[in-house]
């Protein structure tokens, strides 16, 4: 398979300006950039590197950027207001965490880390003026349908700062082609307009040819709303973001209609496997199997191997009728994350309350009385005081650690 059909197999195909999508089976060096808003990439950001990857793969040499100047700034394109002014201390630290996301997303890979602030610090104002922002139309800029909006009635206006973020990244365009030879800008779909600003900007001062190629925005399918930062609910890579246990569970619980399509861009597996997935899927969905390769294979490029094995450990025990004893110190650190935790030498009405799993003493003695308490997997009739590690479970979904030292953060958190 080539990588153009590799791409629209998986779905990464959105806008490019090619002619034609075979162009892109020829090896180029091309780059891919994300912007510190943040101290991690979340999933949608995610979504862009898989194709980042598949370009790895085929060949094209890749250059990864950290915007460590345009974040100062931020990208306007669909913020109804002005951003924030960022503190240049945090900045900095954002730039280190998504550099080392890249190192892990990207690992056993080659490619170049670069910082476009290491060449905006040196640039003197009046020639970048001169030298670059006389060749970038103002009618091209005003025509950006996010500036219509903050300038237009009701809108909220728009900072110079702001303004020329777009001119920022496609100065980044230009010097990576003229440093380094790059002739290609892989990119979500939302940073089209400011990724064809560096293609115009190479035709106009250089004379050349250069190419952007977007890859869709991804939609949950059973809220329509994207996977981002800017959404509630935002999934991170980063695990203290969003913990390794609820990054796995994002992943089994995605809807039926939408896994096979999220296993594709999500995911190194090939063709013929997902295809097998997804026909053991159609006959038993009931059964979550494709969900469970998701969670896996996606956990595992993010997290790695071992974090996922811990999780599932503790999904089995769980949800699964698995063996609360068989879990090592990780997994109780994982869970101990997750659920309510109190400390052992109580008996089990005092931690079902101390808990909140229940709201009086007088509740717990029914649910005792009618069965709907268990230890470690066994019912319970009566009152008991647990000294040991244990797991409260009530009805179906609801969880009480019990060990030794709970109320002390450090003890539980591995």
């Amino acid at each position: 398979m080539k990588l153009s059909e590799e791409l629209q197999w998986r779905g990464f195909v959105n806008q490019m300006t090619f002619d034609d999508i075979s162009k892109v089976d020829t090896p180029r060096k091309f780059y891919f950039g994300v912007d510190p808003s943040a101290d991690s990439m979340q999933i949608g950001n995610l979504a862009a590197a898989m194709m980042v990857r598949l370009f790895m793969e085929y060949g094209h040499e890749a250059y990864l950027l950290v915007g460590g100047a345009t974040g100062m700034i931020g990208d306007p394109d669909g913020k109804k207001d002005e951003r924030e002014v960022r503190d240049a201390n945090v900045v900095a630290h954002n730039v280190e965490c998504i550099s080392a996301q890249y190192r892990r997303v990207f690992e056993g890979r080659d490619f170049h880390l670069v910082n476009n602030a290491d060449w905006f610090r040196n640039i003197n104002y009046i020639d970048f003026l001169y030298k670059v922002g006389k060749y970038m139309s103002m009618t091209q800029l005003l025509d950006r349908e996010f500036v219509q909006a903050r300038i237009g009635e009701g809108g909220s206006g728009i900072s110079y700062a702001e303004f020329s973020y777009s001119l920022m990244q496609g100065y980044d365009f230009l010097h990576l082609f003229r440093e380094h030879g790059v002739t290609l800008q892989v990119c979500g779909a939302d940073q089209w307009g400011n990724s064809t600003t560096g293609v115009s900007l190479i035709r106009k001062l250089e004379g050349s040819e250069a190419h952007v190629y977007s890859v869709p925005l991804v939609i949950n399918k059973a809220t329509g709303r994207k996977f981002g930062k800017s959404e509630g609910g935002a999934i991170w890579l980063d695990e203290n973001k969003t913990s390794v246990y609820k990054f796995y569970q994002f992943w089994l619980n995605v809807d039926d209609d939408g896994v096979i399509d999220y296993m594709k861009m999500y995911t190194t597996l090939d063709r013929d496997t997902i295809e097998a997935i997804a026909e053991n899927h159609a006959v038993n969905p009931g059964a979550r199997s494709a969900q469970k390769v998701l969670a896996r294979e996606v956990t595992d490029i993010v997290h790695g191997s071992a974090r996922r094995e811990s999780v599932e450990r503790v999904t089995e025990v769980l949800f699964g009728g698995g063996d609360f004893k068989k879990l090592s110190d990780d997994d109780l650190g994982a869970l101990a994350e997750e659920i309510p935790c109190v400390d052992a030498g109580i008996d089990v009405i005092e931690a079902l309350v101390e808990s909140g799993a229940v709201g009086s003493n007088g509740e717990a003695k029914r649910l005792l009385k009618s069965g709907a308490i268990s230890l470690n997997g066994e019912k319970l009739a009566e009152n008991k005081v647990i000294n040991d590690t244990s797991l409260l479970k009530k009805g179906k979904n609801t969880f009480v650690l019990i060990m030794e030292g709970a109320n002390n953060e450090e003890n539980y958190r591995f």
